[in-house]
């Protein structure tokens, strides 16, 4: 059998050895091209000090990459008690260093099985559950987060949705969400050829980088407008926010913002503007 330059089997053959075929109900597309996961893991770079928190290793390609780079440690979550035997076995290539969890991600907090030294959140994330996580850990209090930065693989659309601007129509909450929180862009593509199975989507790279102060607002009250406002994101800004519950005209104006705006209009920082009237008003401030 021909190893891999780490040392260890083939990821075909591991798939083989386990009974690794992907699993449609778990979202499941394994990347075999050690040259790409390599690639994906040089973009979470320093890793020499840093813990690795990775969700959905699957046959372990992406957490090998960590390792060979010299990932200080990696934290593997996964869900498909077949994969746990293959973890473990990279886990005793690098002893010390590999930690792998069966659990449920949506479920599971990371934050007691880390060290208190630099956390990376490192994942080619199951498509099915890959934004729910995302917002999860985007919605973490106190903030700044338990991660200092976090390179993960969506689909094309849902990276668009993360990084787009104003004005766009792939501009919504999700990018209010992670914008006000995060540096946020896109690396790179991935092509369907790359997987296996191969989606019918194309995929990206997205790196984020928490922010260490964002501006000031309450994130339950900046998603309860961000909901309001893109929930009709074809009305104006007078009609969308009479969802909340209050005067629209003089949350909108203690704003600052132009009531015939609507929701796609809206910077983040708008967005932030008019979660904080909205706090004061719930504070029973006068906010006109």
């Amino acid at each position: 059998m021909i190893k891999a330059k780490d040392g260890l089997p083939p990821l075909r053959e591991v798939i083989r050895r386990h009974g690794l075929a992907a699993r449609k109900s778990l979202s499941q597309n394994f990347l075999f091209d050690l040259n790409l996961t390599e690639r994906i893991a040089r973009t979470a770079e320093p890793l020499a000090d840093a813990t690795v928190f990775e969700v959905g290793p699957g046959p372990g390609g992406l957490t090998r990459a960590l390792l060979a780079l010299g990932a200080r440690r990696v934290v593997a979550i996964e869900r498909d008690d077949r994969a746990i035997a293959a973890l473990e076995e990279i886990a005793a290539h690098y002893p010390g260093r590999l930690k792998v969890v069966a659990a449920d991600a949506l479920t599971f907090d990371p934050r007691p099985h880390l060290d208190g030294g630099p956390t990376h959140v490192v994942a080619n994330l199951p498509y099915n559950i890959a934004t729910a996580l995302l917002v999860s850990w985007l919605s973490v209090e106190p903030w700044p987060p338990w991660y200092d930065r976090a390179v993960l693989m969506f689909q094309r659309e849902v990276a668009e949705r993360i990084v787009a601007a104003p004005g766009s129509k792939t501009y919504g909450r999700l990018s209010v969400l992670a914008q006000w929180r995060c540096a946020a862009r896109i690396l790179f593509d991935v092509n369907p050829s790359a997987f296996v199975p191969a989606p019918k989507v194309t995929s990206s790279v997205v790196h984020l980088v928490p922010q260490p102060a964002p501006a000031t607002c309450d994130r339950a009250v900046l998603e309860s407008v961000t909901q309001a406002a893109f929930g009709q994101r074809r009305k104006m800004l007078r009609q969308s926010l009479r969802a909340l519950g209050t005067e629209a005209a003089a949350l909108i104006a203690a704003a600052g913002l132009d009531p015939t705006q609507r929701a796609e209009d809206i910077s983040v920082e708008g967005f932030v503007a008019l979660a904080r009237a909205l706090a004061a008003w719930r504070r029973g401030e006068d906010i006109r």
